[in-house]
């Protein structure tokens, strides 16, 4: 149980969630970080007193060291700041929930300092998961998921004795807004369109390419490889995935969608304790649902697990893609299935070499970043 955390990522929805859990678990803050909102992170420093705060944008800095000069707090900024607040000695355990490939080196940095890491920015698995679980192996720190998705197989494989039992893992998926559609109808959606999920905002589900990167954070997290990890659409999100074993014998991860669950087990494994999250009633639901996804139709799907399995730096680039091709959607330069199309190009365009060095994985993010721009 992490019971001193560095929570890098303080002031996002994940963030003050697990912040949520610290006052319910009465735990101690060392370290919080923030990328611009100074004014949150001044309240978080107040109630929480922690040896260290974090403003990611230096240009924030000044202003934010003048707001909390009469506490006793120690201020940093940068990438410097962040690997600080991710090593800093005073926490057992750090809560990476930052948002990007910013949070690549502090994961390592983490590691190296022999932390016990509670992760919720994917993209560090997803660009850097050779270089992060060979951190975790060499330190001997232990490494806990805090996606829903990922907690849920995590839990379930607390019933799985041996690997060999293991068969494949089935990761749900809500669908996104455009569940059911064709390509046809796909051709001239918009953005609001696109932002607008049946259960909460997230702009990368209605291209499903959310759930082609937890498949690629699956396969690192528990060493899987892309034929053995399935997606099946789950429109109530109740049940967060599942396990099945080579008896065909299936294991489910039930609760109301709410990520302190997650959260905490991440931070309190192997224990469990109570939460203030609703309890389940199935009978609220009254029915579940299940449906196959159309990986042609969602090319990024489709673009993930090939990722997987061409290895290498493929699917670092697959994420570096895709947050610009999002951007350029959003900014309503390209259509939506432009997005698919170009994941899928710059990712193929990406020679399968592994990576060395964070270095490596920051040019292939850059060269498919590149590869976007100079291919709409």
């Amino acid at each position: 149980m992490i019971k001193n955390i560095s929570v890098l990522g303080s002031t996002g929805s994940i963030g003050t969630q697990t912040l949520d859990v610290v006052d319910n678990l009465n735990l101690k803050v060392s370290a919080i970080t923030a990328n611009t909102n100074i004014k949150i992170l001044e309240e978080q420093v107040r109630k929480y007193s922690p040896a260290l705060a974090v403003v990611f944008d230096e240009s924030k800095f000044s202003e934010f060291k003048e707001n909390i000069a009469d506490t006793n707090t120690k201020v940093s900024c940068g990438m410097d700041g962040l690997i600080e607040a991710a090593s800093i000695d005073e926490a057992d355990g750090v809560l990476n929930s930052l948002v990007g490939m910013v949070g690549l080196r502090p994961t390592l940095a983490a590691a190296a300092a022999h932390k016990d890491i509670a992760l919720a920015n994917k993209e560090t698995l997803v660009a850097g998961g050779s270089l992060v679980m060979k951190a975790v192996k060499d330190n001997g720190v232990n490494l806990y998921p805090v996606d829903s998705e990922h907690s849920a197989i995590f839990q379930c494989l607390q019933g799985c004795p041996e690997k060999k039992a293991l068969k494949r893992l089935i990761l749900t998926a809500s669908g996104g807004p455009f569940f059911g559609w064709s390509t046809e109808q796909l051709k001239d959606v918009t953005v609001e369109q696109a932002l607008n999920h049946p259960n909460w905002d997230m702009g990368d589900s209605a291209s499903m390419m959310n759930k082609g990167l937890e498949i690629i954070e699956a396969s690192w997290l528990f060493d899987m490889p892309a034929d053995k990890i399935d997606v099946v659409v789950h429109r109530e999100s109740v049940i967060h995935s599942m396990i099945e074993y080579t008896d065909n014998s299936v294991l489910a991860q039930l609760g109301v969608p709410d990520m302190r669950i997650p959260i905490q087990y991440a931070i309190t494994y192997p224990e469990r304790y109570s939460s203030p999250v609703k309890q389940l009633s199935l009978t609220d639901y009254g029915k579940l649902t299940f449906f196959e996804p159309d990986y042609d139709t969602f090319k990024c799907l489709r673009a993930c697990k090939k990722a997987i399995d061409r290895g290498g730096l493929c699917a670092a680039a697959a994420n570096g893609a895709n947050e610009v091709a999002n951007a350029l959607f959003r900014e309503r330069k390209i259509s939506f299935l432009d997005i698919g199309d170009l994941v899928m190009e710059a990712m193929l365009n990406q020679d399968n070499v592994e990576a060395e060095s964070v270095d490596d994985v920051l040019k292939a993010d850059k060269t498919a970043r590149e590869f976007v721009l100079n291919n709409i």
